[in-house]
């Protein structure tokens, strides 16, 4: 299967909804197109010549049947039970590849904090306010755009909260 090339991209269904969410919300993202895969946060850091902290991965969980997306920084882990107790929900889990799917219209490895069906309730890890620039998957995983963490917070409707592990 060949690899999406960058003119093709601009163009995928789910890469649109991420620049026209951002759109709504009066930012203009420069995507930045990769010729290889970024879907972990060590990739797309090293694609850009950055520390894995400044990468906000977004992650999805399962919380209870409903979808809580979880920003954070790349260069830690989510601490499921820090989340729990932020959220009162008693049980979260990692969600699988459907479910992501279902819930943000984008696939594991590229999915971008915005441009889902629905929003939904999203946690914003405070370590990524360390960094002057941050990036986030942009809804492929060959996209990211920069953005910082006050913009995030703001088009995401997010909490930022201490999430890491």
């Amino acid at each position: 299967m060949p690899v999406p090339t960058p003119h093709s991209l601009a163009d995928h269904p789910a890469v649109s909804r991420v620049r026209a969410a951002l759109g709504q919300h009066g930012v203009r993202p420069e995507i930045t197109y990769f010729d290889e895969s970024a879907k972990t946060a060590a990739l797309a850091a090293a694609q850009l010549g950055i520390e894995v902290g400044q990468i906000a991965n977004s992650l999805v969980f399962d919380a209870e049947g409903e979808p809580l997306l979880v920003m954070t920084s790349g260069a830690h882990r989510v601490d499921l039970g820090k989340v729990a107790a932020l959220t009162g929900h008693r049980r979260i889990e990692r969600a699988g590849a459907a479910f992501v799917k279902q819930h943000t219209g984008q696939a594991i490895g590229g999915g971008a904090p915005v441009g889902h069906p629905a929003p939904g309730r999203t946690l914003v890890d405070e370590w990524l306010a360390r960094h002057e620039g941050i990036w986030a998957a942009a809804g492929h995983a060959h996209t990211v755009f920069p953005t910082s963490f006050e913009e995030l917070v703001r088009v995401t409707g997010g909490t930022p909260a201490d999430v890491g592990a």
